[in-house]
């Protein structure tokens, strides 16, 4: 590279407002694939098939509206730039949505009461305002990735940023995951209300809303665009085109669908930590020190496995071509797989101390190859994005990097139909988990009297996303762009940047 040119990049101030925004809008997105999530299906019990439905049709527009937002995005030309102005102003939207989501009736009472048209308003009501979410929260995450790479023309310092938004990401999912279940059930308890009530639920979200949307809110306010927009602009069927004509990029997309039952792990996990090792109280957590370590265990290495790998991908990547470490990630599939077997041998002593350990191993090593796939598959599309600029001069930002979101929707459409059946075929829906909650909540054991139950969650947090991780790597074993091809990109197009300003 020529020593002479000079590479425009974020500085540290920029970063760390770009990561708190990062971190806000993970926490939101986590409110509703986790906490929403958990709400509808637990506490307002709707029925399994519909809350399939909801979920799976939702995200698929959500995975088509993607590309349209990308492509909105790279024909956008403000004073702010392309990506920044959705940034400053898609936060407010996102928290009224997600707020109102959570302002629903119980489908359970309804059905007891035998009241039909209030039973079809909650399930419209869901619905509605989970695809509104959806739409709106699109808005703010095809242009958060996207600015990745207009912020900075340097390849470490973006592989840096997109390592460390990872990690941020991650600790945003960690603070919500658990959080927003076990401190809605505590709230309960403080408005002397019965075990799920929704009341709890209400305040938790919203007031955790309010907070992550003003901490997203920093991305849009604080960063700079730099690298210069194309001149060419693309309608939203070219954009479509674009997508699939880069080589590279089909790879990553493709990889990424048949990675799609990994969803199935954040769905399922909160669902399994409350009731197998809480008995459907995940505040017990807060007053039992078993309960406690358990969650921490379990828990911890998982997220551990994967902040370890998210820190030491971006070097690894200065020696090893991304491919490489991407496929490597297929080799997950053995442990996530492994979980299951640990189940069937054990099924209800697996709140015993060493099989906790056991499964924490398992979490700890699946943990690394899900955090790997994260950084890689990011470094990759922003890779394919410079490497479509070098052969066209065309630079898809937005077009490319909602790719990543089309693929985390659309695999979470896919993951929510597989969850709605297997819960549908063991009888997990509407009324009967309403009775399993009452039954808990007079002293049965979930792991011993409801083993059909647990049977089913551990089958789709294990088996699932192992077959997922290990098919995904087949379309990305002849992904053209090697570490030397893309430096030599690079190197031209910094200096097609350089005259043309």
């Amino acid at each position: 590279m020529d020593e002479n040119l000079t590479i425009q990049t974020y500085t540290k101030k920029e970063r760390n407002l770009y990561l708190t925004g990062m971190f806000g809008q993970n926490m939101i997105y986590n409110i509703v694939t986790t906490g929403l999530y958990f709400y509808f299906q637990n506490v307002i019990c709707l029925p399994a098939v519909a809350l399939g439905w909801i979920f799976a049709i939702a995200r698929v527009w959500d995975a088509v509206n993607d590309p349209m937002m990308g492509s909105i995005v790279d024909r956008t030309k403000t004073k702010w730039g392309k990506c920044r102005p959705y940034l400053i102003f898609s936060p407010a939207v996102i928290c009224v949505i997600t707020c109102v989501a959570f302002l629903n009736g119980n489908y359970a009472t309804a059905k007891t009461s035998g009241n039909n048209t209030a039973m079809i308003l909650i399930v419209t009501w869901a619905a509605l305002s989970y695809i509104l979410w959806g739409m709106s929260y699109t808005a703010g995450d095809v242009p958060l990735w996207g600015i990745i790479s207009r912020i900075s023309e340097s390849e470490k310092d973006r592989a840096s940023l997109i390592s460390l938004s990872r990690i941020i990401a991650s600790i945003g999912a960690a603070v919500v995951v658990v959080s927003i279940v076990a401190i809605s059930q505590a709230a309960n308890g403080a408005f002397g209300l019965n075990q799920n009530a929704q009341k709890g639920f209400i305040v938790v979200g919203i007031a955790m809303t309010i907070v992550a949307s003003l901490l997203f809110e920093c991305a849009g306010l604080g960063t700079k665009e730099r690298v210069p927009n194309s001149e060419e602009k693309k309608t939203m069927l070219e954009s479509f085109a674009l997508m699939w004509k880069c080589v590279p990029f089909r790879r990553i997309l493709i990889s990424g669908i048949l990675r799609a039952p990994l969803q199935l792990m954040m769905m399922v996990v909160m669902t399994l930590f409350s009731y197998y090792y809480c008995e459907g109280d995940l505040s017990k957590a807060f007053t039992d020190p078993y309960k406690l370590l358990t969650i921490a265990i379990i828990g911890g290495c998982y997220f551990i496995g994967q902040f370890v790998a998210m820190v030491i991908c971006p070097k690894l990547m200065t020696k090893f071509n991304v491919k490489t470490l991407y496929n490597l990630t297929g080799l997950a599939a053995i442990p996530t797989a492994l979980l299951f077997v640990v189940f069937l041998i054990a099924p209800t002593e697996l709140t015993k101390m060493v099989w906790i350990i056991v499964d924490g191993v398992l979490l700890l090593v699946s943990g690394a190859g899900f955090g790997a796939v994260n950084v890689c598959q990011s470094v990759m599309i922003a890779d394919c994005i410079d490497y479509e600029e070098y052969h066209t001069g065309f630079r898809p930002d937005g077009i490319f990097f909602s790719g990543q979101s089309f693929i985390t929707k659309f695999s979470a459409g896919i993951a929510s139909i597989i969850s709605a059946y297997v819960y549908n075929a063991v009888g997990y829906t509407d009324v009967n988990i309403d009775a399993m909650n009452k039954a808990l909540n007079a002293g049965a054991s979930f792991a011993t009297d409801y083993t059909d139950y647990s049977k089913a969650m551990w089958f789709l947090l294990t088996i699932p996303p192992a077959i997922g991780m290990a098919i995904s790597i087949i379309p990305t074993l002849k992904y053209e762009i090697d570490r030397k091809s893309h430096e030599k990109m690079l190197a031209e197009l910094i200096k097609r940047h350089s005259e043309s300003e």
